[in-house]
């Protein structure tokens, strides 16, 4: 096995275009040494991305009264508004210094995964809100089923196995505002966590404060430049690859003395397999040396019921 690369660096996805084999190779080992990969040529426009921003900022910046008639009592956040301070990661009395909005899936009429994947809210003091995150959402979709191209074959399984695993997947785009941090604050704007989901792809991750637990222990900060995605394996890819592909600890800390009076944004789209997956250890990934560590099979959905009650969104 190739020894762990100390730095996490760009690996431009127009390399899975020109050689497929490289692109997995190069995006599997930053996967199996960090659980992270910088991603830049990721096809989702500057354009888009300016826009989405843009808006973002504009609905936080809604009145307060406003906002919070998006919220639904009792959804677990699904969809629309989670007020501050809602959220908290496993484990942790302290909530998240932040406040978030979800869109998910459009699904079709009658579709067979209706009872999983509520119906999307839109807030009507934003006409171009819909039309632009459902543009980004499905840019998002796009680029992680190419990145899930080059893992299957950095496996050893087939180049289109992950397809039909996250058709129609109960996938989220989090629009997320991290409010000025008062210097007195105990709590961080994300405390340290792992995602539940597939693999995560985030933009707006330039601003400093994402870092990542390495295997030695040792905090290290996660910075892509301008316009790159920064992506990470969850816990679900996790489980099905018998903890091959780690699902790493990471946290966003809060600013230096003279940031604390900025917000941060960011847009991290949790791509998720489709709710009636069931995760079973991959065979590719059980040896003599690695017995599988998670013999009982579970579904997509059950599992991410599991994981939302523990910090508190159902």
């Amino acid at each position: 096995m190739s020894q762990p690369h100390d730095t996490l660096s760009s690996i431009s996805l127009s390399l899975a275009d020109q050689d497929k084999d490289a692109f997995a190779a190069r995006i599997g080992q930053s996967f199996s040494d960090w659980g992270f990969a910088i991603i830049g040529d990721h096809g989702i426009s500057d354009d888009l991305i300016a826009q989405a921003e843009q808006m973002s900022r504009t609905f936080f910046a809604l009145p307060d009264d406003v906002k919070r008639k998006y919220h639904i009592p009792g959804g677990g956040g699904a969809r629309g508004y989670t007020p501050f301070g809602t959220e908290a990661a496993k484990d942790s009395d302290i909530h998240d210094l932040k406040e978030f909005w979800h869109i998910g899936r459009q699904l079709p009429d009658g579709h067979a995964f209706e009872p999983f994947m509520s119906a999307n809210i839109w807030p009507e003091e934003l006409d171009e809100f819909r039309d632009c995150y459902l543009e980004l959402f499905a840019a998002f979709d796009k680029a992680g089923q190419r990145i899930l191209e080059g893992i299957a074959r950095y496996l050893s399984l087939e180049p289109d196995f992950f397809d039909d695993t996250v058709r129609d997947g109960n996938s989220i785009l989090r629009l997320i505002h991290y409010p000025p941090v008062p210097a007195d604050s105990p709590a961080v704007r994300a405390a340290a966590h792992e995602d539940i989901n597939t693999i995560t792809l985030l933009i707006g991750a330039e601003e400093a404060g994402l870092e990542l637990l390495d295997k030695q222990g040792n905090w290290r900060p996660v910075t892509p430049k301008p316009g790159e995605l920064a992506v990470n394996i969850g816990d679900m890819l996790q489980r099905l690859t018998n903890n091959r592909l780690p699902s790493t600890t990471h946290r966003v800390v809060n600013p230096a003395p003279e940031r604390r009076g900025h917000s941060r944004y960011s847009m991290p789209f949790f791509l998720h397999f489709r709710p009636d997956y069931l995760i079973e250890t991959l065979p590719q990934c059980i040896d003599q040396n690695h017995p599988d560590l998670y013999p009982e099979p579970i579904t997509a959905h059950d599992y991410l019921m599991e994981r939302l009650r523990e910090i508190g969104l159902a």
